[in-house]
């Protein structure tokens, strides 16, 4: 994009990396985010999202000259919903704008009027005048022809008469309240209200911003007026939320995997793991700025510096992350030879990324901090493309000081994470999760092979699935998937098994009643019994076609 002149306040299309130019809005940083160094660029919170970051000024083209050029290369539905927030935005400002120029046109008809009042009120003083100088004139010549007591009478001014009279004291008499509230003309002021009001895009630009609102104080922390009732964690790039339950959630409060603005931590980081999920990790960490030194079963990553064993990454490294395939592997990696334990010593950090039960998570916690170290879990939800574009999603738990210190790095792997408290609930949310997403994956699977079987098109199937309420990414790819006989590994088969057999067990620890993860987890028994095990999960379609 070419080098425009922009300044505080101008609505822009912003471009990041290979993602399309979306509309936004030049603003303020908080307080505490630092400014790139190198490049000018401006900190910009974009419509219809909950992104904000810092772009450089050649990546930045004003909103109105080239709006239709973008709506014509832009078709999404999260762009036009981002697009008519702006002209929503637009309308309120406006109609601020319209009524601040109302009552300065109130204002000055008002001072207009009053200055006619003036006037005419000092010509009717200059003409009593005349005629009191007249009266006063005529009293003079007759004074000699008038009597003592009418002397006397005619002494006194005609004001000190009126004085005497008016038993009404001195001073002019208040005036009406209404008369003295006056609103506000400024259109600079107007825009800024309708600035903070409208980054939401819910409440009006009149409504005053309410103290308990999170997702205000989420992305305009140094925006507000009241920046006290924010959260401390909001300071530190993080949102809290307090759900009814008493349960607390902190999320990221950028998606800046997208928006390329992290300032990476000066620790040093070791990651345990380079498979499907890690070695994205990886690369989102290097990509970023952050100093990584890596440990694999079998293989290394360009760019960051090798550790020999488990025990040595952890023991050179301020912060090491794990990320395995199972309860087996997370318990080997932390207790085996030459593993995690033996390189931990008071004031290492810990973060393990498997999705694993609470059980095998809090035995790794409490061996870990048993030697002084600190312990964090933070599995991830999403996929090997996800991974790749640091798109995921991360739910931790354990100490929460560790979890703001990996602030930099979650940012950099994710689009948002979350603060779920004590050990254990993070690999309890996980599994919830991938169960619904397990779960869900075999019904696909099986409607497919239903229309096929009953002689309708799978494909208009899709089609019509992609036009409701069940339209998603994650539809879309997996029934791809099926319908191309592409079964290449985004997430495999046989973990998502895992993670299902787990969630089942979770809710028998509890006696609750899992029958529909239970009939899923038995259809993906079936696809591994077919060799389908290293494969997608969207190969669960096999098990219904044999």
């Amino acid at each position: 994009m070419a080098t425009v002149s922009l300044r505080l306040g101008d609505l822009v299309w912003g471009k990041l990396g290979r993602y399309p130019p979306w509309p936004g809005k030049i603003v303020n940083p908080p307080k505490d985010l630092k400014k790139p160094r190198g490049k000018k660029c401006f900190f910009v919170k974009f419509f219809g999202t909950e992104d904000h970051a810092w772009i450089k000024v050649e990546q930045l083209k004003p909103y109105h000259p080239h709006k239709e050029e973008m709506i014509k290369i832009n078709k999404g539905k999260r762009f036009q919903q981002a697009v008519d927030a702006v002209e929503e935005f637009l309308k309120k400002a406006k109609s601020k704008d319209q009524s601040s120029h109302n009552s300065a046109e109130e204002k000055n008809r008002r001072n207009s009027s009053e200055e006619r009042s003036k006037q005419n009120s000092g010509d009717e003083k200059r003409k009593a005048g005349l005629s009191e100088g007249k009266v006063r004139k005529n009293m003079g010549e007759g004074k000699k022809r008038v009597s003592s007591v009418s002397a006397e009478r005619g002494s006194k001014s005609p004001l000190k008469r009126a004085q005497e009279q008016s038993p009404r004291k001195r001073g002019r008499p208040p005036k009406d309240e209404k008369d003295l509230t006056i609103p506000e003309s400024s259109t600079v002021k107007g825009m800024v209200a309708g600035t903070m009001a409208g980054f939401k895009w819910q409440p009006s630009v009149s409504e005053p911003v309410k103290d308990g609102d999170p997702h205000f104080h989420h992305f305009l922390l140094s925006q507000t007026e009241k920046p006290a009732v924010c959260y401390q964690a909001i300071t530190k790039k993080l949102k809290v939320c307090e759900e009814e339950t008493g349960s607390t959630s902190i999320q990221a409060a950028d998606s800046t995997a997208v928006n390329g603005s992290i300032t990476p931590t000066d620790k040093k980081i070791g990651f345990l793991g380079l498979g499907l999920m890690g070695s994205g990790i990886v690369s989102n960490l290097l990509k970023m700025g952050h100093t990584v030194t890596v440990w694999n079963r079998t293989a290394e990553k360009e760019g960051a510096r090798l550790g020999r064993t488990p025990a040595e990454v952890v023991s050179t490294c301020d912060i090491t992350f794990a990320c395995v395939s199972d309860p087996k592997a997370a318990k080997d990696l932390v207790l085996g030879p030459s593993g995690v334990l033996q390189g931990i010593r008071p004031g290492k950090c810990y973060v393990d990324m498997s999705t694993v039960d609470a059980d095998t998570v809090t035995e790794l916690a409490q061996v870990i901090v048993s030697r002084g170290g600190r312990f964090l879990e933070a599995p991830v939800s999403g996929n090997q493309q996800l991974s790749n574009d640091g798109m995921l999603v991360i739910l931790a738990a354990g100490d929460r000081g560790l979890y703001e210190d990996c602030s930099s790095c979650f940012q950099a792997m994710g689009k948002t994470s979350f603060f779920l408290g004590e050990v254990g609930n993070a690999a309890k949310m996980m599994l919830i999760v991938n169960m619904v997403q397990g779960s869900f994956m075999a019904t696909i699977a099986e409607g497919l092979t239903l229309a096929q079987v009953t002689g309708q098109s799978q494909q208009t199937l899709l089609d019509i699935l992609n036009q409701g309420q069940l339209a998603s990414i994650f539809l879309d790819q997996k029934c791809q998937n099926i319908l191309q006989g592409n079964f290449k590994p985004d997430f495999y088969l046989k973990y998502i098994q895992k993670d299902l057999r787990l969630a089942i067990a979770l809710g028998d620890s509890v006696n609750h009643p899992t029958p529909m993860a239970a009939a899923a987890n038995e259809v993906y028994k079936r696809a591994k019994a077919l060799d389908q095990s290293d494969n997608d999960m969207s190969a669960v379609y096999r098990a219904y076609i044999h």
